[in-house]
C-alpha cells in the first residue's frame, strides 16, 4: 500500500500516482521513435495514451447540500444492504459497495467531511471484488471518520483480481472534506461504505456512480 501524500489540488489531469508511469512511457516512446524502431514506437505510443487515459483525474463538481455524502468512486452500485456487524462499526449499519472496472476513473475522494479516527489497513488475497468475500478476504484499507455530529462511517478500498496496489494518502486525526482526493486503487476494484442506521440510502443496485459528485444518500 502507497501513503504517499496526494496534493490538495491537481496540477495536471492526470492522477499522481500515475505521473511516473507516464512519464516512463513517454521517454521509452521517444527512444524507439529517435532510434528508428517506428513499428515498436507506434506500439509503444499506443501503451502510452493508455497509460494517460487511466490515470486520469478529472475535476467534479461536489454538491453543495451540507447533508449530502457522496460516492467514493467511479463505478457501480452492486451491494445496498442491512449489517448486523461489521468488524469496523460496533454499531448494525447499512453497506453500499461500488464496483470499479478498468475503464473507471480510479480516483478516490472522500465521501463526507469529519475527523480521519483511524486508518485500518488488512493483507488478504486478490479475489475477484464483485464477490461478497472480497471485502472479508481481499487486502483492503479501511477509514473510520467522525463528522462534526459524532456521526461515523467508514469507507474501504478492497483490492481485487488484477488491482493489486492501495493508495491512502490521509493519516489519523487529519481533517477531511467532502469531495477531496485521498487515494486510488490502481486497475479496478471496489469501495464499501458501512453508514449508520440512521443513513437515508437514495441509491440501488446498479446504478452508476462519479466519485465526489454522485449522491449516495443523507446524514442524519
Amino acid at each position: 500500500m502507497d501513503n504517499s501524500k496526494w496534493p490538495a489540488k491537481a496540477v495536471l489531469p492526470i492522477a499522481m500516482p500515475g505521473v511516473k508511469y507516464v512519464v516512463a512511457s513517454v521517454l521509452v516512446t521517444g527512444i524507439l521513435f529517435y532510434s528508428g524502431f517506428l513499428k515498436t514506437g507506434i506500439l509503444a505510443l499506443l501503451i502510452t495514451l493508455f497509460i494517460t487515459w487511466f490515470f486520469r483525474d478529472p475535476e467534479r463538481r461536489v454538491p453543495e447540500g451540507a447533508d449530502l455524502l457522496v460516492s467514493p468512486a467511479d463505478g457501480k452500485v452492486i451491494v445496498v444492504e442491512y449489517n448486523a456487524q461489521c468488524e469496523y462499526m460496533d454499531d448494525p449499519c447499512q453497506k453500499v459497495s461500488i464496483f470499479m472496472n478498468v475503464f473507471n476513473v480510479h480516483v478516490n475522494r472522500i465521501p463526507f467531511s469529519g475527523i480521519v479516527e483511524k486508518v485500518q489497513y488488512h493483507p488478504g488475497t486478490f479475489v475477484n471484488a464483485s464477490f461478497d468475500k472480497a471485502s472479508v478476504h481481499n487486502e483492503r484499507n479501511a477509514l473510520v471518520i467522525k463528522t462534526d455530529n459524532d456521526s461515523r462511517y467508514v469507507c474501504v478500498q478492497i483490492a481485487g483480481f488484477i488491482a493489486r496496489r492501495i493508495v491512502n494518502c490521509v493519516k489519523i486525526r487529519e481533517h477531511v472534506h467532502k469531495g477531496d482526493r485521498y487515494g486510488m486503487i490502481q486497475f479496478g476494484s471496489r469501495l464499501d461504505l458501512y453508514l449508520p442506521m440512521g443513513f437515508e440510502i437514495l441509491v440501488r443496485p446498479g446504478d452508476k456512480t462519479s466519485a465526489g459528485s454522485s449522491v449516495i444518500g443523507r446524514m442524519c
